[in-house]
């Protein structure tokens, strides 16, 4: 769970200690594709022949349901948003293309004190290649402003995600990780445009999703400033593994509000 937006805006002051959100009640409905992969799981083991030694496994190699569909619904055809900075859009990283820029931000010490993937590119490709080898529960992209990549974002299944055990989730909760790579692009109220575009983003194409969350790092206060700002609310306090951190949530309900 990498931290999120190692420098944004600043001007709020940081979060305070509280208890989660009382309205962020616990669901134990599981998540549709948690109960599809446990029943896959089930569907794989082998029968016993006759002998009593296992027979073949006939669903091994049975093609994936095109109706379960991506569990990100498709970052890739999200398009772009407009927004008071120009034309933003997410573009799913490439190893190939992305991994030297990527690389380059994550040595910038502002980035590395929170990300802390400071080295060689391939630090970042050992970062990268897990999410884009995986399950498609995490999508790593540039973010690129009027043409020009300028920043890094992990839209991820919050739900699906180590983050989960942390945090009362419910299905489809997804979660956003951020980091602007360019020090003139920072400290002027970007990311706070950029993080509210990319929520709506989510909100407009994820119709099973209602929330979109994020835990930036509590001593990262232009991060948690800039969550704040881009209609975010503070819901909780949570002890992670690598970090204290604020649960930000951004409601589908409180959308037009917020």
């Amino acid at each position: 769970m990498p931290p999120t937006d190692a420098s944004t805006d600043a001007g709020t002051e940081p979060a305070t200690a509280g208890a989660p959100d009382c309205e962020d009640t616990l669901d134990l409905r599981l998540p549709d594709e948690l109960v599809a992969l446990i029943a896959d799981c089930g569907g794989r083991t082998a029968p016993l022949t006759p002998d009593g030694s296992p027979g073949p496994d006939r669903t091994a190699a049975a093609e994936p349901d095109p109706a379960r569909g991506d569990l990100l619904d498709h970052v890739a055809t999200w398009g772009p948003a407009t927004t008071e900075a120009g034309v933003f859009q997410l573009v799913p990283a490439r190893l190939d293309r992305d991994l030297a820029l990527i690389s380059r931000w994550m040595n910038d010490p502002a980035v590395a004190a929170f990300w802390e993937l400071a080295g060689p590119p391939s630090v970042t490709e050992a970062h990268l290649r897990p999410q884009l080898e995986g399950d498609g529960r995490s999508v790593p992209c540039l973010g690129v402003l009027s043409g020009t990549p300028m920043s890094y974002w992990e839209i991820y299944r919050a739900d699906l995600d180590p983050l989960a055990r942390h945090y009362p989730a419910r299905p489809h909760d997804t979660g956003i990780h951020l980091l602007v790579g360019e020090v003139v692009d920072r400290g002027r109220g970007l990311g706070s445009t950029l993080l509210r575009a990319a929520a709506d983003l989510v909100l407009d194409h994820r119709p099973s999703c209602a929330r979109v969350v994020a835990e930036p790092d509590l001593r990262n206060t232009p991060s948690v400033s800039a969550f704040l700002s881009a209609g975010f609310r503070f819901a909780a306090e949570l002890d992670l593994p690598d970090k204290r951190a604020a649960l930000m949530v951004r409601d589908r309900t409180l959308r037009a509000v917020l």
